[in-house]
């Protein structure tokens, strides 16, 4: 079981609090300074990739990720005396079949909606593309993206959830927390301030859903490529003047965001369906014991590698 694979480690729970509570910390003093200063958080990022370039713009806002990924290992590695696989899954190895699975999967569905919503609506989107540009952004994106999305992944559904799951001696405490934790990270992006709050349905729901992928597929590969692909794909493809990433990608969607649509498809439609193929193709049964089920110390569970 996975969250189970914690007490492979050295599990006091004092450590599980100092990465993610240091992160957290930063994130709220973030979003303080944003709401007490009432800083444009747009018109900040534009000047900056105005004066640095999108590439490095992108560069900065990334390596943070990378650090913290490296960090995080080392930590649970050193600290905690847990082997990074079995903090991953609770498998005997990773199976990276399974994250390029889940890579492909997501990557192929996005770039359709992408497509189709170009044929469908052109007069939303000008031609962004820039070969020379495109190349330094595909190098970045390839080398750094999936470093941060794993990053995120590793904190909130790899370590928050066994450490929380261990705590709380269950599994919807720490589905829920986390889920909740990782849509409010987001709350200081610049899409919050255009769209409004009601964008956290999303971000939630997208915590919720690679919480479940996670907790019924007993391990984060899963997670990880998914995460991967969803921003990897939205780099290279799509960009606009209102979001986090804003980039030299292929197209540039002009239009003028809403909360709608957009925001409660994936997660009431979307999501619902991509857990229903993941059950099929890797057999998920007995949901209820493992979404909500208890969480025991087994003797059996072995010790750190």
């Amino acid at each position: 079981m996975y969250i189970e694979q914690a007490y492979k480690s050295d599990y006091s729970f004092w450590k599980y609090l100092l990465i993610p509570g240091a992160f957290i910390g930063l994130m709220i003093l973030n979003f303080l300074a944003i709401e007490l200063l009432n800083l444009d958080v747009d018109a900040i990022m534009q000047s900056e990739i105005k004066r640095k370039g999108s590439s490095r713009f992108l560069i900065e806002m990334l390596l943070p990720f990378a650090v913290g990924l490296i960090a995080l290992f080392f930590w649970v590695k050193f600290i905690h005396k847990q082997s990074i696989t079995s903090l991953t899954t609770s498998r005997s190895l990773i199976d990276w079949k399974r994250v390029l699975f889940a890579f492909t999967l997501w990557g192929v569905i996005t770039s359709i909606m992408i497509v189709v919503d170009y044929q469908f609506s052109p007069e939303n989107y000008q031609w962004n593309f820039d070969a020379n540009k495109f190349v330094i952004l595909l190098l970045i994106s390839v080398l750094l993206i999936p470093l941060q999305t794993s990053f995120e992944e590793y904190l909130f559904r790899g370590y928050l959830m066994q450490g929380l799951g261990i705590l709380a001696k269950n599994r919807w405490v720490p589905l829920i927390i986390t889920s909740v934790i990782f849509g409010l990270m987001h709350i200081a992006n610049p899409e919050v301030e255009k769209i409004g709050y009601i964008i956290m349905v999303y971000y939630i729901g997208t915590g919720l859903f690679l919480g479940i992928l996670t907790l019924m597929d007993e391990g984060l590969e899963l997670a990880l490529g998914f995460h991967a692909a969803n921003n990897l794909i939205t780099a290279l493809l799509v960009t606009a003047n209102w979001t986090a990433f804003q980039t030299d990608s292929v197209l540039k969607d002009m239009s003028e965001p809403a909360a709608g649509v957009d925001v409660l498809l994936p997660v009431l439609v979307v999501f619902p369906i991509l857990l229903f193929v993941f059950a099929k193709k890797y057999k998920w049964t007995n949901w209820k014991e493992k979404l909500t089920g208890t969480v025991k110390n087994h003797k059996n569970v072995g010790s750190a590698s």
